[in-house]
């Protein structure tokens, strides 16, 4: 029974990691593989700090690739998800998955000196948990404890960590040198990543990802739409767009909750 335990964990462990793994080596290779032009073309220089996009080739390129895969695979699948399911049959996958998550925005909270949005993901938790059916309802909001959300990139860019060159991962879309190390960290901080492992556990783990995956597309196929159908270049147009949405969220963060010592909380330009 031991033996099967350790090979069930280890196969649920190889199987993420090898998705993690090679998005964190992309990171680190083509971060180091910027070539700046001239300080002395004043203009061209600036406007590549501007974007600080460094690796856009290979960027475009798996923009390019991830746009093939989702206009083939993931958006008709979300598309068919959406006619066989009712919206508020989604809106509850949605208060699902986000109950997932409250334990890893309760320690990132901890460690960006938010006490009280720590103190409401993890009421959250406790009160979605049980009276909203594991998550299924979401009666903590209606008692007060609105939806907080964080993650570890908004940690180090909280902790003064600078953005770093933007990437488009494969499978993952956008992110950055900062961001990306948010992908094995919030795997690893899951109730599903703490609980004994099992082959009950792996399969429902595998299958509450995959429903995220199609349920969050799902709830972006008008707006994705939108910018493919009306921007001039939508690789630029997305890479916008989520900058935008992570200075506002690290903005958010400070709004919803006053800081505290240390002084290392303290906010830096992201």
């Amino acid at each position: 029974m031991v033996e099967k335990t350790k090979t069930t964990l280890k196969r649920g462990l190889r199987r993420r990691l090898a998705s993690v793994v090679p998005c964190l080596l992309l990171a680190v290779g083509i971060s180091g593989c910027a070539t700046p032009p001239p300080r002395a073309d004043t203009a061209d220089y600036q406007a590549y700090k501007q974007l600080n996009d460094p690796m856009e080739p290979a960027n475009r390129f798996f923009y390019r690739v991830n746009n093939v895969l989702d206009t083939y695979f993931m958006k008709p699948v979300a598309q068919g998800y959406v006619y066989v399911t009712p919206q508020v049959f989604r809106t509850h996958v949605s208060y699902f998955t986000m109950n997932i998550g409250e334990p890893a925005r309760m320690l990132n909270f901890m460690a960006e000196g938010m006490p009280r949005d720590a103190g409401t993901a993890f009421m959250r938790f406790l009160i979605n948990s049980t009276a909203g059916i594991g998550g299924i309802f979401d009666p903590a909001a209606a008692l007060g404890y609105k939806e907080t959300d964080t993650d570890f990139g908004l940690t180090l860019a909280i902790w003064g960590v600078p953005p770093g060159p933007y990437l488009y991962l494969p499978v993952f879309g956008p992110s950055g040198a900062r961001d990306v190390l948010n992908l094995p960290v919030s795997y690893f901080l899951t109730p599903m990543a703490a609980a004994p492992a099992s082959d009950a556990l792996t399969d429902f783990t595998d299958a509450e990802t995959g429903l995220d995956l199609v349920n969050t597309r799902a709830n972006y196929l008008a707006p994705i739409d939108q910018v493919k159908a009306t921007a001039l270049d939508p690789y630029a147009t997305f890479r916008s767009l989520y900058r935008q949405s992570r200075a506002s969220q690290i903005q958010q963060i400070y709004t919803n909750d006053g800081q505290t010592p240390p002084a290392w909380t303290q906010p830096k330009q992201p």
